[in-house]
């Protein structure tokens, strides 16, 4: 059966770019001042619950996640761009934990709450920071922080107040699309739902009417 609901998975921040050293040089300045500029701050990685998704399937074909690196300072006062960011789209109902201490971390219910799962690594300082009124030419920069990184593992709460368990070919997707807002596969030959489906009441019917049907093998 294709339904997950529990999965884990590593994640990996962006690291911050390096700072540079560098001194100004142009024509007729014959002593120009350090002008390195600061490295780029590393992309986070985010996890968002997405009412789009029904189940943990993608995680199943990629495991891993990783967040843009820090662009490196340069000349001129140049800062490094910073890392571009990664977000991860989950079902809402999805309960984020540490997958080493078993700790939530976060539980996401409604669509649009969003978790900010691994924080980019902060840019390095370039010369220029480190200039002073006795240290008119430092040579000295700091590399970028390295971004956070961990195992995660995810948890699908999936609540239904009607399961439809029946035959192949008894007519529980075609029962499901007209009870409820769901949109499964329906033909005329058995096994044509192989992920469950779920679908909430539609429009104008009150109460938090849910149902679930699924008409793959068991």
């Amino acid at each position: 059966m294709g339904f997950v609901d529990e999965v884990k998975f590593f994640i990996k921040a962006g690291d911050g770019g390096n700072g540079c050293v560098s001194f100004r040089r142009e024509k007729f300045v014959p002593k120009g001042g350090p002008n390195g500029g600061d490295g780029g701050r590393g992309g986070s990685v985010f996890i968002e619950a997405d009412s789009r998704k029904q189940s943990l399937i993608d995680f199943r074909y990629r495991s891993h996640f990783k967040a843009d690196r820090g662009g490196n300072g340069q000349g001129s006062d140049k800062h490094g761009r910073g890392g571009k960011d990664t977000a991860i789209y989950v079902p809402p109902g999805s309960v984020i934990k540490d997958a080493e201490t078993g700790r939530v971390l976060a539980d996401l219910t409604e669509p649009g709450q969003r978790f900010t799962a691994a924080h980019g690594g902060r840019g390095g300082f370039g010369n220029a920071r480190f200039a002073t009124s006795t240290n008119r030419a430092p040579r000295k920069a700091t590399p970028g922080t390295p971004g956070e990184e961990f195992w995660l593992k995810i948890e699908l709460k999936l609540l239904a107040d009607v399961g439809l368990i029946g035959l192949p070919n008894a007519g529980k997707s075609t029962l499901l699309s007209r009870l409820s807002a769901a949109n499964p596969k329906v033909a005329p030959y058995p096994f044509t739902t192989p992920d469950p489906a779920t679908g909430c009441a539609p429009s104008g019917i009150h109460g938090p009417l849910h149902y679930r049907g699924y008409s793959g093998p068991y």
